[in-house]
């Protein structure tokens, strides 16, 4: 009879322990972005409805231990968190554009044109030419062949043929490192925050590459700069719900469409720094993957702080008083940058900062109320968790903002301006290019880390931090740097302001 009854106990408790973790994970599954699919549990499921039979009979002859039974339960318990750790993402490879040699504007072209528009005064054209000549960028940076006509063609067909000119040479390069076929890709993501066309940027690609039928594209505009970094937050969101797939994220900006014809100064700005460029990164969750990617994605973090009126308003989309479109960027655009960035970074650090970093700071907040506040509070050290930095290119300013506020030196932020300096702002793609400085110096390698940080309009900042497992091969011809890697870094440009 005590056998039996010992029988029926094990089994309420089976039922019930069952049950529990039924619950949790329906709870994991419904609220964590960082778990798998029911069908990454279901192997699992079944090995824990097939097991409590062969361990019931297992404690029953051999008189039902409690010890052991507390000891299967904490077991199970551990194989189940182990099981619903996420698949990883890992970067196969990327490619970037490099415009043709007869986009290039250096300063006397982009004058040269500017003047050639009606619409400017001569005080517009030189506040341009004073504003590209402070910029910190080079000669050689690119504008598209729109732009560069004798009037500048501002229209939806020359939109189209700037995309085109983009986009397709990227898939192109892409697909070909990879070893890809066009119908291989299960999720697209394309990003263009100015030129918004209907058919979308994706579908234009999906239709030029003939792509399956039930491949996943989205498309996302208006988000800025920020918008290369929330492309692979998406993509790795699709990720976990799509097994062994490949996602492909563009990243672009088509600068024609985004072109102010105007005199207000404040919307002058956009046509001064951005300059043509585009990025293709692919991304896959297949576990032999490991084999031959470049990075594993460790961690992303997305903020915005939009629901502030005075800093949704720091850079906006509006028309002037002659009905000209254009974007305002007002003066407290650097301090709204500044607060998001100090709210990003803070919980961006709590995930990857060091426990000893952690602590120093910790400890000198104590010390502060303690010395009735003549301490001072202990910045982390970013560096003592990554080891390469690429940062928003929007401005030798900036960069040095965020230079400051991350403890980093001239060295951490050369790749962001020798950026800045060869191919200008390029918005959303150029973390890309900053990547591709650092493997044509073959600096990046085996089991360091890279952090890519994205601010954009809204304002929004997004985070990503890779660990390279395959480190790259140096300049080659398909690298963006491979002609002029050899000129940099440029002594008088290695440091911020």
């Amino acid at each position: 009879m005590a056998d039996l009854k010992h029988q029926n106990l094990f089994s309420n408790i089976t039922v019930i322990f069952l049950s529990t973790m039924a619950m949790l994970s329906k709870h994991l599954l419904s609220t964590s972005t960082s778990t798998p699919t029911l069908l990454h549990l279901l192997p699992f499921s079944a090995l824990l409805l097939v097991l409590p039979s062969s361990i019931q009979a297992f404690f029953f002859l051999h008189q039902w231990k409690p010890f052991f039974l507390f000891l299967f339960f904490c077991c199970s318990f551990l194989a189940f968190v182990v099981a619903s750790k996420p698949p990883s993402v890992y970067l196969v490879d990327f490619s970037c554009f490099k415009p043709p040699r007869s986009c290039q504007v250096p300063l006397s072209r982009f004058i040269q044109h500017a003047s050639a528009v009606e619409s400017f005064d001569d005080q517009s054209v030189e506040f341009m030419a004073k504003i590209v000549a402070s910029s910190g960028i080079s000669e050689e940076t690119y504008l598209p062949p729109a732009l560069l006509s004798f009037p500048p063609k501002t229209h939806q067909r020359e939109y189209v043929k700037e995309a085109e000119m983009i986009l397709f040479p990227l898939m192109d390069d892409l697909l070909s490192k990879a070893e890809l076929s066009p119908r291989d890709i299960d999720i697209l993501v394309v990003n263009c925050s100015a030129f918004c066309p209907f058919p979308s940027l994706s579908s234009i690609i999906v239709n030029k590459y003939s792509m399956r039928s039930d491949v996943k594209s989205f498309n996302l505009s208006g988000m800025g700069c920020s918008a290369g970094a929330i492309g692979i937050d998406l993509a790795q969101n699709l990720l976990k719900t799509s097994k062994n797939s490949y996602a492909v994220v563009i990243s672009t900006e088509i600068l024609s469409s985004g072109w102010y014809s105007g005199r207000e100064k404040s919307k002058l700005l956009l046509n001064c720094l951005f300059r043509m460029g585009g990025a293709a990164v692919l991304l896959t969750n297949r576990k032999e993957a490991s084999k031959w990617s470049k990075y594993r994605l460790i961690t992303t973090l997305r903020t915005q702080t939009a629901f502030d009126d005075e800093a949704y308003l720091t850079a906006i989309r509006e028309e002037d008083d002659d009905g000209k479109l254009g974007v305002t960027v007002s003066k407290g655009l650097v301090q709204a940058a500044r607060e998001i960035l100090s709210s990003h970074m803070a919980i961006h650090g709590s995930r990857i900062l060091p426990m000893s970093e952690k602590l120093k700071h910790v400890l000198s907040i104590v010390g502060k109320k303690i010395k009735a506040k003549t301490g001072e509070i202990y910045m982390p050290s970013f560096k003592a968790a990554i080891q390469y930095f690429c940062l928003p290119t929007s401005g030798r300013a900036l960069i040095s903002e965020i230079a400051k506020g991350l403890k980093l030196d001239g060295g951490d932020v050369e790749a962001s301006l020798m950026t800045l300096h060869r191919f200008g702002n390029q918005s959303s793609c150029s973390m890309w290019y900053e990547l591709a400085y650092m493997e044509a110096k073959q600096r990046v390698k085996k089991g360091e880390k890279v952090s890519m940080l994205g601010m954009g309009t809204g304002p929004k900042c997004c985070s990503c931090v890779w660990e390279c497992i395959r480190p790259g091969a140096g300049a080659s011809n398909n690298n963006p740097w491979s002609d002029c890697i050899h000129l940099y870094p440029i002594g008088a440009l290695s440091s911020p302001p």
